[in-house]
Protein backbone atom coordinates (compact mmCIF):
# COMPACT_ATOMS: atom_id res chain seq x y z
CA UNK A 1 0.00 0.00 0.00
CA UNK A 2 1.27 3.37 -0.91
CA UNK A 3 2.86 4.77 2.84
CA UNK A 4 3.51 8.55 3.90
CA UNK A 5 7.20 10.03 4.63
CA UNK A 6 7.95 10.04 8.03
CA UNK A 7 7.49 13.92 9.39
CA UNK A 8 10.76 15.00 8.52
CA UNK A 9 10.29 18.08 6.59
CA UNK A 10 6.92 19.52 5.63
CA UNK A 11 7.89 20.10 2.06
CA UNK A 12 8.19 15.80 2.06
CA UNK A 13 5.59 14.60 4.33
CA UNK A 14 3.54 13.61 1.42
CA UNK A 15 4.55 10.66 -1.14
CA UNK A 16 3.52 7.56 -3.12
CA UNK A 17 6.38 5.42 -1.35
CA UNK A 18 8.62 6.04 1.49
CA UNK A 19 12.05 5.21 -0.15
CA UNK A 20 13.80 6.59 -2.75
CA UNK A 21 15.30 4.72 -5.80
CA UNK A 22 19.04 4.52 -4.61
CA UNK A 23 20.70 3.55 -8.02
CA UNK A 24 19.05 3.97 -11.69
CA UNK A 25 18.57 0.69 -12.48
CA UNK A 26 16.18 1.05 -15.40
CA UNK A 27 15.85 -0.73 -18.42
CA UNK A 28 12.94 -0.09 -20.83
CA UNK A 29 11.18 -0.99 -24.47
CA UNK A 30 13.52 0.82 -27.89
CA UNK A 31 11.84 3.89 -28.14
CA UNK A 32 12.56 2.18 -31.90
CA UNK A 33 10.20 -0.40 -32.16
CA UNK A 34 6.86 -0.96 -33.30
CA UNK A 35 4.05 -0.11 -31.21
CA UNK A 36 1.21 -2.47 -30.86
CA UNK A 37 -2.36 -0.99 -31.76
CA UNK A 38 -5.55 -1.21 -29.33
CA UNK A 39 -8.44 -2.33 -31.48
CA UNK A 40 -11.48 -0.46 -30.94
CA UNK A 41 -13.87 -2.11 -28.57
CA UNK A 42 -17.95 -1.03 -28.38
CA UNK A 43 -16.67 1.92 -29.86
CA UNK A 44 -13.99 2.86 -26.93
CA UNK A 45 -11.04 3.59 -27.39
CA UNK A 46 -7.69 2.92 -24.83
CA UNK A 47 -4.69 5.82 -24.71
CA UNK A 48 -1.71 4.96 -21.97
CA UNK A 49 -0.09 7.37 -19.98
CA UNK A 50 2.24 7.95 -16.99
CA UNK A 51 2.36 10.42 -14.64
CA UNK A 52 3.58 9.91 -11.45
CA UNK A 53 1.47 8.42 -9.12
CA UNK A 54 -1.14 6.25 -10.74
CA UNK A 55 -4.63 7.27 -7.94
CA UNK A 56 -3.76 10.58 -9.05
CA UNK A 57 -3.89 10.26 -12.90
CA UNK A 58 -6.59 7.88 -12.46
CA UNK A 59 -8.72 10.46 -10.84
CA UNK A 60 -7.66 13.37 -13.44
CA UNK A 61 -8.72 11.59 -16.22
CA UNK A 62 -11.90 9.96 -14.72
CA UNK A 63 -12.93 13.79 -14.69
CA UNK A 64 -12.78 14.30 -18.36
CA UNK A 65 -15.72 13.91 -20.81
CA UNK A 66 -16.14 10.92 -22.54
CA UNK A 67 -13.60 8.80 -20.69
CA UNK A 68 -15.34 5.74 -19.67
CA UNK A 69 -12.87 4.50 -16.97
CA UNK A 70 -9.21 5.16 -16.21
CA UNK A 71 -7.59 1.78 -14.69
CA UNK A 72 -3.98 1.72 -13.06
CA UNK A 73 -1.19 -0.24 -13.68
CA UNK A 74 1.95 -0.99 -15.06
CA UNK A 75 4.32 -0.13 -18.31
CA UNK A 76 7.11 0.79 -19.77
CA UNK A 77 9.57 -1.68 -18.85
CA UNK A 78 11.09 -5.06 -19.45
CA UNK A 79 9.87 -7.29 -16.85
CA UNK A 80 6.88 -9.70 -17.15
CA UNK A 81 3.38 -9.54 -14.36
CA UNK A 82 5.21 -6.52 -12.43
CA UNK A 83 3.52 -5.96 -9.22
CA UNK A 84 3.38 -3.02 -7.15
CA UNK A 85 6.92 -4.28 -5.12
CA UNK A 86 8.53 -4.84 -8.03
CA UNK A 87 7.93 -1.65 -9.62
CA UNK A 88 9.18 0.33 -6.64
CA UNK A 89 12.00 -1.54 -6.94
CA UNK A 90 13.01 0.57 -10.03
CA UNK A 91 14.78 -2.47 -11.64
CA UNK A 92 11.33 -3.29 -13.52
CA UNK A 93 11.84 -0.70 -16.23
CA UNK A 94 7.63 0.08 -15.37
CA UNK A 95 6.30 3.39 -14.78
CA UNK A 96 3.05 3.62 -12.57
CA UNK A 97 0.62 4.65 -15.57
CA UNK A 98 -3.17 4.44 -16.50
CA UNK A 99 -5.10 3.03 -19.26
CA UNK A 100 -7.50 4.83 -20.59
CA UNK A 101 -10.99 3.68 -21.75
CA UNK A 102 -12.75 6.84 -24.25
CA UNK A 103 -15.03 7.54 -26.55
CA UNK A 104 -13.13 9.10 -29.47
CA UNK A 105 -16.35 11.15 -30.32
CA UNK A 106 -16.31 12.83 -27.59
CA UNK A 107 -13.28 13.31 -26.21
CA UNK A 108 -9.50 13.00 -29.07
CA UNK A 109 -6.37 11.62 -28.35
CA UNK A 110 -5.17 14.82 -29.18
CA UNK A 111 -7.04 16.31 -26.09
CA UNK A 112 -6.20 13.39 -23.93
CA UNK A 113 -2.72 14.38 -24.43
CA UNK A 114 -3.24 17.92 -23.87
CA UNK A 115 -4.58 16.95 -20.57
CA UNK A 116 -2.17 15.62 -20.20
CA UNK A 117 0.28 18.10 -20.25
CA UNK A 118 -1.69 20.18 -18.24
CA UNK A 119 -1.82 17.86 -15.29
CA UNK A 120 1.51 17.46 -13.90
CA UNK A 121 4.82 19.34 -13.74
CA UNK A 122 6.26 18.57 -16.96
CA UNK A 123 10.05 19.62 -15.95
CA UNK A 124 10.01 17.25 -13.36
CA UNK A 125 12.56 14.23 -14.33
CA UNK A 126 11.76 10.55 -12.75
CA UNK A 127 9.06 11.84 -10.44
CA UNK A 128 5.99 14.20 -9.84
CA UNK A 129 6.28 16.14 -6.88
CA UNK A 130 7.75 14.09 -3.89
CA UNK A 131 7.38 10.81 -5.34
CA UNK A 132 10.46 10.59 -7.40
CA UNK A 133 12.26 7.20 -8.68
CA UNK A 134 11.97 5.96 -12.28
CA UNK A 135 8.34 4.00 -11.70
CA UNK A 136 6.85 7.52 -11.21
CA UNK A 137 8.80 8.63 -14.54
CA UNK A 138 6.56 10.40 -17.26
CA UNK A 139 5.73 8.61 -20.71
CA UNK A 140 3.39 8.50 -23.04
CA UNK A 141 2.54 5.80 -25.10
CA UNK A 142 1.84 6.16 -28.86
CA UNK A 143 -0.11 3.16 -30.90
CA UNK A 144 0.62 4.54 -34.33
CA UNK A 145 2.43 7.38 -36.39
CA UNK A 146 -0.52 9.69 -36.43
CA UNK A 147 -0.48 9.41 -32.69
CA UNK A 148 3.28 9.65 -32.33
CA UNK A 149 3.29 13.05 -34.13
CA UNK A 150 0.41 14.34 -32.18
CA UNK A 151 2.67 14.02 -29.02
CA UNK A 152 5.61 15.32 -30.96
CA UNK A 153 4.54 18.55 -31.83
CA UNK A 154 2.58 19.17 -28.44
CA UNK A 155 5.85 18.47 -26.53
CA UNK A 156 7.96 20.76 -28.82
CA UNK A 157 5.27 23.43 -28.90
CA UNK A 158 5.20 23.24 -25.06
CA UNK A 159 9.10 22.98 -24.85
CA UNK A 160 8.72 26.62 -26.58
CA UNK A 161 5.81 27.97 -25.11
CA UNK A 162 7.44 27.38 -21.62
CA UNK A 163 11.40 27.66 -22.65
CA UNK A 164 11.91 24.69 -21.01
CA UNK A 165 12.88 20.75 -21.50
CA UNK A 166 9.92 18.84 -21.19
CA UNK A 167 10.58 15.54 -19.51
CA UNK A 168 8.17 13.28 -20.64
CA UNK A 169 9.63 10.25 -22.20
CA UNK A 170 7.61 9.12 -25.79
CA UNK A 171 7.39 5.11 -26.32
CA UNK A 172 5.99 3.10 -28.44
CA UNK A 173 2.76 0.62 -26.67
CA UNK A 174 3.59 -2.61 -26.22
CA UNK A 175 1.54 -3.90 -22.99
CA UNK A 176 -0.15 -2.81 -20.15
CA UNK A 177 -0.41 -4.60 -16.69
CA UNK A 178 -3.14 -3.95 -14.90
CA UNK A 179 -2.05 -3.28 -11.01
CA UNK A 180 -3.76 -4.90 -7.65
CA UNK A 181 -7.12 -4.46 -7.28
CA UNK A 182 -6.41 -2.41 -4.54
CA UNK A 183 -5.17 0.52 -6.52
CA UNK A 184 -7.94 0.89 -8.37
CA UNK A 185 -10.33 4.05 -8.35
CA UNK A 186 -7.92 4.68 -4.59
CA UNK A 187 -9.13 7.98 -4.74
CA UNK A 188 -12.88 7.45 -5.20
CA UNK A 189 -12.99 4.79 -2.56
CA UNK A 190 -10.51 6.22 0.07
CA UNK A 191 -11.35 9.54 0.10
CA UNK A 192 -9.45 10.71 3.44
CA UNK A 193 -6.64 8.92 2.88
CA UNK A 194 -3.65 11.86 3.93
CA UNK A 195 -2.07 11.23 0.31
CA UNK A 196 -5.31 11.57 -1.17
CA UNK A 197 -6.38 14.38 0.92
CA UNK A 198 -3.06 16.59 0.82
CA UNK A 199 -1.38 15.14 -2.73
CA UNK A 200 -4.18 13.46 -5.36
CA UNK A 201 -7.13 15.78 -4.03
CA UNK A 202 -5.34 19.41 -5.03
CA UNK A 203 -3.32 18.03 -8.07
CA UNK A 204 -6.90 17.08 -9.27
CA UNK A 205 -8.31 20.45 -8.04
CA UNK A 206 -5.06 22.90 -9.65
CA UNK A 207 -5.84 21.06 -13.34
CA UNK A 208 -9.61 21.54 -13.22
CA UNK A 209 -9.02 25.07 -12.00
CA UNK A 210 -7.12 26.05 -15.75
CA UNK A 211 -8.43 23.34 -18.11
CA UNK A 212 -11.69 24.46 -20.50
CA UNK A 213 -14.48 23.37 -18.08
CA UNK A 214 -15.99 22.20 -21.93
CA UNK A 215 -14.02 18.81 -21.33
CA UNK A 216 -14.89 18.20 -18.19
CA UNK A 217 -17.61 16.33 -15.91
CA UNK A 218 -20.17 18.50 -14.61
CA UNK A 219 -19.52 17.37 -10.77
CA UNK A 220 -22.24 15.73 -8.70
CA UNK A 221 -23.92 17.62 -5.96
Amino acid sequence: MKKLLPVILISILYSCQNSAQTKKEQQTVTNTEDPIEVPLKNGKARAYFASGCFWCVEAIYESVKGVEESISGYSGGHSKNPTYSSSNTGRTGHAEAVEIIYDPKVVSFETLVDIYFASQNVTQVNGQGNDRGSQYRSIIFYQNEDQKQIILKKKTALAKKLDVKIAAEVYPFKKFWIAEDYHQDYEKLHPNHPYIQNVSIPRLNRFKAKFPKEFLKEEAH
